[in-house]
């Protein structure tokens, strides 16, 4: 009786919580899909009295950002086009590096290991004005291929991270028995090594993703014109001063932002969270 009693209370208490943090959604949700008189004299809570998604094809479409006035279809393509290439090259360089972290030491490679891991610890704003003139060295400043480069840069540090640390977990007599029977660095990275590491590549994947998708500080400052991430236009659009403020507008352009990693969360999160129990931070 009292374990019922006690699971009763945990399940309140749980679904209270679920609750609480939902609001802040259910609140943007419902307030894009009123119109502007019902905003302005009903309650921030009640149910619309009819539903309509104008103000979703706006901020797509044809809300001002700016001087412009095409909704945020571009900045979101913009995200698209940095976030794919980002994640699968920071991933992909991680991984290598956890590799050779964890399964082909040399001599100074806990140093390296170490200065690495630093690098989870600088603040980015201390990165803004050198990752400015290598950017302007190498001719991609202001573009989305520089912005790239700087997502990869900055995320390698945390994605060696997770790989090594999965990586100390595999059993070094797996590597010594494959290098016994003639297999390279790249054989049993590719035939052992890899097919074990589903569960963290899981996991490096939906953070890459969800930092780089979410980040606003190096697309205000490394981006221009055509090369905008969806948060600087999401900041240009809330911020973009016309006769009349436009809040279902706004909500419904905080909503599309925000949708590519409210997904991957909704549809990948076991596993981020099955990565994480196999290892991701243990060592």
């Amino acid at each position: 009786m009292a374990n019922k009693i006690g699971r009763a209370l945990l399940y309140t208490l749980l679904c209270l919580a679920a609750l609480y943090y939902l609001l802040p959604l259910y609140v943007m949700f419902i307030t894009s899909v009123k119109d502007l008189d019902e905003i302005r004299s009903g309650n921030l809570l009640s149910f619309p009295s009819s539903i309509s998604f104008e103000a979703w094809s706006k901020a797509w479409s044809s809300a001002c950002t700016g001087v412009e006035c095409h909704g945020l279809s571009s900045y979101f393509f913009n995200s698209v086009k940095m976030v794919i290439p980002g994640v699968l090259i920071s991933t992909t360089l991680g991984a290598i590096n956890g590799y050779v972290l964890a399964k082909w030491r040399f001599k100074g490679s806990e140093i390296v290991f170490a200065m690495i891991l630093f690098g989870v610890f600088m603040p980015f704003q201390v990165l803004l004005l050198p990752m400015a003139q290598t950017l302007g060295w190498l001719g991609i400043a202001s573009s989305t291929t520089g912005l790239v480069f700087v997502h990869v840069v900055c995320g390698l540090a945390s994605t060696t991270l997770f790989f090594r640390n999965y990586y100390v977990g595999i059993p070094d007599e797996l590597i010594k028995a494959a290098r016994l029977d003639g297999a390279g660095f790249w054989r049993i990275f590719f035939k052992i090594i890899l097919p074990m590491s589903t569960p963290i590549i899981m996991v490096t994947l939906i953070w890459q993703f969800t930092n780089i998708w979410n980040d606003f500080l190096f697309g205000v400052v490394f981006s221009a014109g055509d090369s905008q991430p969806i948060t600087v236009g999401l900041n240009n659009l809330a911020n973009t001063s016309t006769s009349v403020k436009e809040y279902n507008v706004d909500m419904a352009a905080a909503i599309i932002a925000a949708l590519p990693t409210i997904l991957v969360y909704v549809f990948a999160g076991k596993y981020f969270v099955r990565g994480l129990t196999a290892g991701a931070v243990k060592g």
